[in-house]
């Protein structure tokens, strides 16, 4: 369908905004269980690339979660604070930032490890939709920016 310029800015002719509101649906569906452990999302997904593995640069950690370094430096910052992780220059390349869990981060790990099923249990899509809009929008995360 071709759109004239009045049919094309309508918010509901477009692809991003149910696409912005799912996603901010689907990670609300996450604070009931991050809250009382005084976590939030970004946390949670910087605890997820640090778990699968540790001692990984900042520039690996934004290149995972597609967040710039302006928005994960201080997250780190205070997740370092809070005595998550440590945050330690490279030695081979001082402009690198290694970072690696500290045991309470690690602890993390089993204090969380039931939230994925809860909150699958929120999103009610079939095996087969859930798979159809993962490539979905890995699809359209891996297209290039013109």
């Amino acid at each position: 369908m071709e759109y004239n310029s009045d049919e094309a800015l309508k918010l509901g002719n477009q692809l991003c905004f149910p696409l912005y509101a799912a996603a901010r649906k689907v990670t609300g569906f996450y604070s009931p269980y991050l809250r009382p452990l005084g976590l939030t999302y970004t946390q949670y997904i910087v605890f997820m690339v640090l778990w699968e593995k540790d001692g990984v640069t900042v520039g690996e950690i934004c290149e995972k979660l597609r967040l710039d370094s302006g928005t994960l430096t201080p997250l780190l910052k205070k997740m370092e604070k809070e005595g998550y992780m440590t945050r330690e220059r490279c030695r081979e390349d001082e402009r690198r930032v290694i970072i690696r869990l500290t045991e309470k981060g690690i602890e993390m790990k089993e204090k969380v490890r039931d939230i994925p099923m809860k909150v699958g249990s929120c999103v009610r899509l079939s095996g087969e939709e859930s798979g159809a809009l993962y490539s979905l929008l890995y699809r359209i995360l891996d297209m290039p920016v013109q």
